[in-house]
């Protein structure tokens, strides 16, 4: 079982990847979450160790959830650290994203839309580029107990199939700490090998400010709904079953396929 979430032996596992990053062009995708806040508080480390610059980047979707205060207690506490946030804000209320018929899933597409358009814009050498998302290992878990539920159980038709093989290949590369793709950018996951609560450790002994206001929307992701139960039962997982389990039981692809595919496909479709 992998030890406490502490910032020597992470940087020493990452070491490698912490080392290539001093010439690149490093984009974090920070939602002020707990996820997210760990992952800036590493990133924020190793930055000064490694000799990397960053940026960090805030969709402010839902709107409830980045008030005023909210939003002026994140940027404060960060910028004490050194780090500026980059606020993208969306231009979609709340109550549109209520009236869809799975209001994460226009949340979803939203955030993806405004991350292709600001990549569009301000990328121009794609070789430079690094994306930093904060997947944890209880978000690969769920999506293992969603692909095995829904190939055992899942409506046969045409519709059906063709819905859960695209849900299969977006979740399918985040089970992968690191991608470099074939037009040479890479796409870094920090948090993937480590559960919950050696997040939530890391939120409570650095004293990280997250946001304190819940999702209203969260009950429509299955992988919220399941960390409840995670959380009744005390799990804990290991990032190395879970690999070899979604590899052999779920038809995981090889990173190479993964890494193959085209960036116009990938940030527009999978990513």
């Amino acid at each position: 079982m992998r030890s406490e979430l502490e910032y020597i032996p992470w940087k020493e596992e990452h070491k490698s990847i912490l080392e290539s990053f001093y010439d690149k062009n490093i984009i974090m995708l920070f939602s002020g979450g707990k996820d997210s806040s760990v992952t800036m508080d590493l990133i924020t480390k190793a930055k000064e160790e490694f000799g990397f610059d960053f940026s960090a980047h805030t969709a402010t979707l839902p709107n409830h959830r980045y008030t005023e205060k909210e939003k002026k207690k994140i940027i404060s506490y960060w910028r004490k650290r050194g780090i500026e946030i980059m606020l993208h804000e969306i231009d979609h209320k709340d109550d549109a994203l209520a009236k869809s018929e799975n209001p994460c899933h226009s949340c979803q597409e939203l955030r993806k839309n405004l991350l292709n358009s600001f990549l569009a814009r301000s990328i121009e050498d794609w070789s430079r580029l690094v994306l930093i998302v904060s997947y944890s290992l209880w978000d690969i878990v769920s999506y293992s107990l969603e692909h095995l539920l829904t190939d055992t159980f899942s409506d046969p038709n045409q519709k059906m199939n063709i819905e859960k093989n695209k849900r299969f290949k977006e979740t399918s590369q985040r089970f992968y700490p690191f991608l470099k793709m074939k037009e040479g950018y890479q796409v870094f996951r920090p948090l993937v090998k480590y559960n919950n609560d050696d997040i939530l450790k890391v939120i409570k002994r650095e004293n990280l400010p997250i946001l304190s206001i819940p999702c209203r929307f969260r009950d429509f992701r299955p992988k919220r709904i399941l960390e409840k139960y995670y959380e009744k039962m005390g799990l804990r997982f290991d990032y190395n079953q879970i690999l070899r389990f979604a590899k052999t039981s779920l038809n995981l692809p090889e990173m190479s396929a993964l890494t193959a595919i085209a960036k116009e496909e990938y940030l527009t479709h999978i990513f």
